[in-house]
């Protein structure tokens, strides 16, 4: 092939990348100064949503996770409707339990239900390593199902639960308010905790590469239930593990590392590890930067309960957060936690209008 042709033939992609690299989202997580902040949201194709209840009421939430064209097509279509500037693939924190031995279900009213959870050593011994990820190749399906489908200007986020949170499912069996069996286990047999929380460290991180190898640009490490720890017990049972999860994806792109319910945790999240740390509500964003450190990107912190008062308390809020981060690079706007089902659609879009006239 002639120089001119490959010329021909390598110059589209390059293009192609150097636009997804120069984004919005891109370059503030890189902490590159921005013609505005950036916006997404947590859960942003949801039941708030009624073209994604018309897509549920005829497919089951696990098969429509399973589903790399009908997964793709609703972020693309919640994207373009609301005019975010990052798309997060559809899938959930718990499918890669399955190839792990755990016997996962998703029950109507009721969530996710573990039919086999861990309460000892020896259950944990039965925990397989995740050295094989074919069991999981429909999730990179729809990571490039989902970057085919949108503009270069709009990044792909992957995503992977934390080792704590997926460690409280299989512990629990489910969801927890008080987390009695992943906590007792803790406390009392220390060596079989961190045997777990080894396993699923190793499988998260083979994870976050593969889905930045199957084409996102970000991933997001979700941390929705080790709030409930204090400092202490984060820093001797949680930190070295979450710092295996996320080391080897930070060497493949920005990672943002997002964990709710404790704001005294922020400083240790940043010593764990993570391109951009995510925000609750609980903090307001100045203080959160503070404790974090400039030198990192932060993203947050709109309570998703905003979403449920007036169009014009919706501004209010937004401006405010975006008055906290006085204009310095490296914020992304999101909420504090996902979209909530009862959101109606134009306090979205009247948020999404807000961050980016701001």
């Amino acid at each position: 092939m002639s120089a001119a042709r490959a010329s021909l033939v390598t110059e589209p992609a390059t293009t192609a990348a150097e636009r997804r690299r120069q984004s919005l989202m891109m370059r503030a997580c890189r902490r590159e100064p921005v013609e505005r902040t950036p916006i997404w949201l947590m859960r942003q194709a949801g039941r708030y949503l009624p073209e994604y209840r018309a897509v549920r009421e005829k497919v089951g939430f696990l098969e429509l996770c399973k589903n790399p064209r009908l997964a793709a097509e609703v972020m693309i279509a919640t994207v373009e409707r609301l005019g975010v500037d990052a798309a997060i693939i559809f899938s959930d924190l718990l499918p890669i339990l399955e190839p792990m031995g755990m016997d996962l279900e998703f029950t109507a009213g009721e969530g996710p239900v573990i039919h086999n959870p861990i309460r000892s050593a020896a259950d944990v011994a039965r925990l397989r390593e995740l050295d094989d990820l074919d069991p999981l190749g429909f999730v990179m399906d729809v990571v490039r199902a989902t970057r085919a489908g949108l503009d270069d200007s709009i990044p792909v986020i992957g995503f992977a639960g934390a080792p704590f949170t997926l460690a409280s499912y299989c512990v629990e069996g489910g969801g927890s308010k008080a987390w009695l069996h992943t906590k007792s286990l803790m406390y009392r047999d220390e060596p079989a905790w961190h045997d777990l929380m080894g396993r699923l460290a190793r499988a998260v991180s083979r994870y976050l590469v593969a889905q930045f190898d199957a084409g996102a640009q970000i991933v997001q490490l979700f941390d929705s239930w080790v709030g409930c720890l204090g400092p202490a017990d984060y820093r001797r049972y949680v930190l070295p593990h979450t710092r295996t999860a996320l080391a080897e994806g930070e060497r493949r792109g920005p990672v943002i590392h997002f964990a709710t319910g404790n704001p005294a945790l922020l400083p240790l999240l940043r010593e764990a590890g993570g391109t951009v740390i995510g925000v609750d509500w609980r903090i307001d964003l100045d203080d959160a930067w503070r404790a974090i450190g400039h030198d990192r990107a932060i993203q947050g912190n709109l309570d998703p309960a905003v979403l449920l008062a007036d169009r014009a308390t919706v501004r209010r809020r937004a401006l405010e957060i975006l008055d906290q981060a006085a204009g310095r690079p490296g914020h992304v706007f999101n909420l504090g936690h996902g979209v909530l089902p009862q959101t109606p659609v134009d306090n979205v879009l009247e948020l999404v209008a807000a961050v980016k006239g701001a």
